[in-house]
């Protein structure tokens, strides 16, 4: 049983030397075997237990009987007691977060390295048959993995339950039973009671091991397709994504669900709630000839604009945008508001702009006649601000004032880079915008002496997300 849980480990190079692993014990038969497993091979340790404050008395009996244990072998304990029933929402997922949180601090604080779970073969089996029951993914069929990137590693998932009670008991090594295990109440007993045995007995006496090997295969199939795509990881601080239509729709469907379910980890963080209907939605949105469509996902908002695809975190919705005003100093630059582009003016001498070379971030140009704003003595009022609905002006080689709005839909510009557009006016007339460049009445000429050179610029760390 050691040299199996010392392979495994070894297999998926769990730990490094000098690290500090923490044990969750609960108490139970897995955890037990685990902490004398690890201990057996010499790592350093100490014992993790969190009391739950579920079960009343039992659950307070567990934390003593850990407690006990870790200073029968004179391990570190730590402990964290919550009151998890008096916290919204479902209890199963608030129990994992006072874990997970636990965990998480532990790691921060330098107390551990890593945390280990007693996860088991059929705790593996149960959780990827009750994914497949509740229609996952190949994602989800990956089922318990033995490495997380959050610090968590399961040393056991190659062992099954009935191995390890069978090893205690040879060992005349104690553990507890959490009454709870045997309520049929909870969908994961039902499972683990009544349809595991009768799939074995019936189907499969292999089962357990047939179900690992599944979630073994789909997670190789998950490191593929990460690698594959050079998938960035799922950040704290979701951001919009953007994906073209033809990277969707001119592709395998399965390299198109996959750039889909990247995106929705981008831009939510997870993909949880996130089904097969949510998925082939977007695909549905993608192969469409028409142009626009927006749906609604879980904690997303998707919309299509044209040719590219915008996945966003929920309530901000394409159109949105927050709006800003600076009046400008010439010569001078203001950053746009949450995009990392600026916009500098600076008066020049009519010599032709400076080398493209000499600019090496810029994206746009353009220039305007500073002659024709100085008609008075004092220095002109320029603002730069958002585009706004009903914004209109005549841009150069036009006989008439256009709204800008036509101006985007000849251009194809997506619903959600018009809210914040930069517009440049003066006293309140629009001389110059984004990429649709100088009004006629304010365009350089022969005759221009001093010229008003606006110039766009990006770092490429700033650019827009788009996969």
């Amino acid at each position: 049983m050691l040299n199996r849980v010392a392979e495994f480990i070894a297999r998926h190079r769990m730990f490094r030397a000098g690290q500090r692993v923490g044990v969750a014990v609960s108490g139970g038969a897995d955890s037990i075997f685990l902490l004398h497993a690890l201990r057996e091979l010499g790592l350093p340790l100490s014992v993790i237990h969190i009391e739950h404050g579920i079960r009343g008395a039992a659950s307070i009996a567990d934390a003593e009987f850990v407690r006990q244990l870790a200073g029968a072998l004179a391990l570190p304990f730590h402990i964290r007691r919550a009151d998890v029933p008096a916290i919204e929402g479902n209890l199963e997922e608030a129990a994992r977060n006072v874990r997970q949180t636990f965990y998480s601090e532990l790691i921060a604080a330098g107390a551990i390295d890593l945390v280990a779970t007693g996860h088991t073969r059929s705790d593996q089996a149960e959780t990827v048959l009750y994914r497949i029951l509740r229609g996952s993914g190949l994602t989800g069929l990956s089922g318990i993995l033995p490495v997380t990137r959050q610090g968590l590693v399961r040393p056991l998932l190659e062992i099954d339950r009935s191995d390890i009670e069978d090893w205690l008991r040879r060992h005349e090594i104690a553990w507890r039973e959490d009454e709870s295990n045997q309520d049929r109440t909870y969908a994961r007993n039902r499972l683990r009671h009544q349809i595991l045995p009768l799939l074995r007995e019936n189907f499969n006496p292999q089962l357990d091991a047939a179900l690992a090997h599944l979630a073994t295969l789909a997670r190789d199939e998950e490191a593929y397709w990460e690698f594959e795509l050079g998938r960035d990881l799922p950040t704290p601080n979701p951001q919009p994504q953007v994906i073209a239509v033809t990277e969707l729709a001119n592709v395998p469907p399965a390299l198109a669900r996959r750039r889909i379910r990247q995106a929705v980890a981008l831009a939510k963080g997870n993909h949880r709630s996130i089904d097969f209907a949510h998925v082939e939605r977007v695909l549905e949105m993608a192969r469409s000839q028409d142009g626009h469509d927006r749906c609604q996902a879980p904690g997303l908002d998707i919309c299509r604009s044209f040719d590219l695809i915008r996945v966003a975190p929920a309530g901000t919705a394409p159109d949105h945008h927050s709006g800003f005003s600076f009046a400008i100093q010439i010569p001078g630059s203001v950053e746009l508001p949450g995009s990392g582009t600026r916009i500098t003016l600076q008066l020049l001498e009519k010599q032709g702009p400076k080398p493209e070379a000499t600019r090496p971030c810029a994206t746009v140009v353009n220039e305007l006649d500073w002659q024709r704003f100085r008609r008075g003595r004092s220095a002109p009022s320029l603002e730069l601000r958002n585009w706004r609905p009903g914004d209109q002006y005549r841009r150069v080689g036009q006989s008439k004032p256009e709204k800008v709005k036509f101006f985007f839909q000849e251009s194809r510009i997506p619903l959600w880079e018009r809210g914040n557009w930069p517009i440049i006016t003066y006293n309140e007339t629009i001389v110059w915008a984004r990429r649709f460049g100088a009004a006629a009445e304010f365009a350089t000429g022969p005759e221009t002496r001093s010229v008003l050179q606006v110039a766009e610029t990006a770092e490429l760390s700033n650019q827009s997300d788009r996969l």
